[in-house]
């Protein structure tokens, strides 16, 4: 059996690494336009990505809310009655409609779970049982079900939770 030197094993390793990559076809990118506009609402954190709907906390200034893009039109949403000067947005959630968003926030002292109906302008505290603390929400794409992160006595435990 014949070894290969090293020139020619290391000349074959990079002609199947150029023909793997080949394969995957052009390398993601990040697009332009939009990401323009997100650096001009300041520094932005927490994306949900759902359909056409991105909603994320944007801050400026030391305050922080939640905004939500429609794509199609590159275009910032109304949230009337979401977010308030006093809280304190931690994460959230965007169904595939751009009908519900799903947020995790502080309040007067206490971390609260709450649902927010777009074309109602309402927003629905959830309740955690047993008691716990959330921390991170993820809304399904249908908007009927939610994932939530909670802290139950120092253990983190997940959380389904079926919306009406």
């Amino acid at each position: 059996m014949r070894v290969p030197d090293l020139a020619t094993a290391t000349g074959t390793l990079l002609a199947m690494a150029l023909l793997l990559g080949s394969c995957m076809g052009p390398m993601p990118r990040p697009i332009s336009p939009l990401n323009s506009r997100l650096e001009a609402l300041g520094a932005t954190r927490e994306p949900s990505l759902s359909g056409r709907w991105l909603a994320l906390i944007s801050g400026r200034g030391g305050r922080e809310q939640v905004m939500l893009l429609d794509l199609e039109r590159q275009q910032p949403q109304s949230l009337m009655g979401l977010n308030r000067a006093d809280a304190q947005p931690l994460s959230v959630s965007v169904d595939a409609a751009g009908e519900k968003i799903a947020l995790v926030r502080q309040l007067e002292g206490r971390t609260e779970l709450v649902l927010y109906r777009r074309s109602l302008q309402s927003l629905q505290p959830i309740s955690m049982v047993p008691n716990g603390v959330p921390k991170t929400v993820q809304l399904q794409a249908d908007g009927r079900q939610l994932a939530v992160q909670v802290s139950r006595n120092g253990i983190w435990q997940v959380d389904l939770i079926q919306i009406p």
